[in-house]
């Protein structure tokens, strides 16, 4: 067996199965660039049969991403393969992942097809993507519950027709580490053609194990293929978190014995990157990435680490790309300076534009807050990135709220309703009600909210407040994010940013149907 694992990034297209993670092209195409950036060795990019817009976000992607392979997803008929074939065409390194449901249940509920239908269907899609490429990943859906036997007659026929991958995925994430792990050995050892394929996991996080899973797999299984995401994202618990895997595996190698090719100093780059543009915030006590990570509150641990670091520490917090240094720069700081800081944060902009425009805000934070951390950095790049189109249908102004004790907060509010400038007035519960009913009441959405929430990106009273704002209407389901010194301008920039992804039809409904 080899002795590095490969890491298949899934966040553009699992991930995005997420309620309201959907991604328009843009986005999709710089979160790829970022993944590159991360050393990934495959990026499932989408699922390139499932809408027009998916297949062009694939096209874009693998235009432009040039160390990585690119991955689309592709149930097992022509059409499917022979869209996914054409999206991923320009890429240097392409996958076909193709796949079908094997477990007794999915097979009389969801296909109604037979054992021997879908066993033969099986054999043919992974033949026909087999002509079209030279690399196919074959993919059992709901594998773990499938019968055995059935199931090795399938993996050895996807195997015999060519298919370089096996993935084995827990979808609905009923595996327990140790029964994972030897059912993954029982069918390296049953299928007479194991050794030559990939094996590889695929876990959802149901149960709170898909990281256990996914590592019993590896460690004692035989599997050198983990598919995971960024910030375990996913549809309903989550998917195989990938900082997790690539530090477990970097952090016990005397365990694992493998090595993995992600440059770790871009993981919280990652993070919040994907976090920004999806609105799913992360928790403060997330492994690796979450904001108390590498923060110590007990009086005993403090002095531990004070004396000696890896008393209590096992990653060094800038090993993922966390960092202890606040920016020096203020007010009165230089362009140039701040592009030197941009770089040490391995942060990369497209043009001179974004630059220019980054250090305008960053200038503006700096005037009303005394401290800027490099967290304020990673948020005002990352908030401009999904924010500030000049082409969005809504836009604001400016804003002004007034709360005292015993009084009902009144809010006003100046914003642009495609161009054109509008202004609105409400009372509410809070000064955060009464400005989001202030904007309802121009907007006239008919949304409803199915979740608000703050998180403090730094330290301090002065932090930046970062809220997201998730809405629902006819089916679409959308998240919107916003980072403010002030929570409540915050919050307002959240909900414009859901209306705008509620009005824009680059926003797709979730396009993935089916997945692993």
């Amino acid at each position: 067996m080899s002795d590095r694992l490969i890491i298949f990034d899934t966040t553009l297209r699992d991930g995005e199965q997420s309620p309201g993670a959907s991604m328009n092209r843009e986005e999709k195409l710089r979160i790829a660039k970022q993944l590159e950036k991360l050393r990934v060795d495959v990026i499932e990019a989408g699922f390139a049969a499932s809408s027009d817009g998916d297949f062009e976000a694939i096209k874009a992607i693998a235009g432009a991403i040039k160390e990585s392979t690119v991955c689309s997803l592709a149930r097992t008929n022509d059409r499917d393969i022979q869209r996914a074939a054409d999206a991923i065409a320009a890429a240097p390194r392409k996958r076909i992942h193709t796949f079908i449901a094997t477990s007794p249940l999915h097979m009389q509920v969801k296909l109604r097809m037979t054992p021997e239908q879908v066993h033969e269907q099986a054999r043919l899609a992974v033949r026909f993507a087999r002509n079209l490429v030279d690399d196919v990943e074959f993919s059992p859906e709901d594998g773990y519950r499938s019968d055995i036997d059935f199931l090795c007659r399938v993996l050895e026929t996807a195997i015999d027709e060519g298919a370089r991958t096996i993935n084995v995925p827990d979808t609905v994430g009923y595996a327990v580490p140790e029964l994972y792990a030897e059912f993954f050995r029982t069918l390296r050892e049953k299928i007479p053609n194991s050794d030559k394929a990939i094996w590889s996991v695929h876990c959802h996080n149901d149960l709170g194990m898909a990281v256990a899973n996914s590592l019993a797999a590896v460690h004692s299984g035989g599997a050198r293929q983990v598919e995971c995401t960024v910030n375990g994202l996913g549809e309903r618990a989550g998917n195989t978190s990938l900082e997790e895997i690539v530090m477990a595996v970097k952090t016990r190698r005397d365990y694992f014995n493998l090595d993995v090719g992600v440059d770790t100093t871009q993981i919280v780059a990652s993070s919040r990157l994907v976090s920004t543009i999806t609105g799913f915030p992360v928790q403060p006590n997330k492994a690796v990435v979450g904001a108390n990570a590498f923060a110590h509150a007990s009086g005993i641990h403090q002095d531990g680490v004070i004396k000696a670091r890896d008393t209590y520490e096992i990653m060094r917090a800038e090993d993922v790309g966390w960092t202890t240094n606040k920016i020096v720069l203020g007010k009165l700081s230089g362009r140039n300076a701040f592009k030197q800081r941009l770089q040490e944060l391995g942060i990369q902009l497209d043009s001179e534009v974004e630059v220019n425009a980054a250090f305008k805000r960053f200038k503006d934070l700096a005037d009303g807050k005394s401290e800027i951390f490099d967290e304020d950095i990673h948020a005002l790049v990352s908030d401009q990135a999904v924010q500030h189109d000049a082409n969005d249908h809504y836009q604001l102004v400016s804003m002004s709220q007034h709360s005292e004790t015993g009084e009902r907060p009144q809010a006003s509010i100046i914003m642009t309703v495609d161009g054109k400038e509008v202004s609105s007035k409400s009372d509410g519960n809070g000064p955060v009600d009464a400005v989001l009913k202030a904007i309802e009441a121009k907007v006239e959405s008919g949304a409803e909210m199915m979740l608000y929430s703050v998180n403090a990106i730094t330290t301090g009273t002065e932090s930046q407040g970062e809220v997201t704002v998730r809405l629902a209407k006819a089916g679409r389901i959308v998240n919107g994010i916003g980072a403010d010194p002030d929570i409540v301008v915050a919050s307002a920039k959240a909900y414009l940013s859901a209306l705008n992804k509620l009005h824009s039809r680059a926003d797709r409904l979730n396009p993935q149907t089916e997945g692993v």
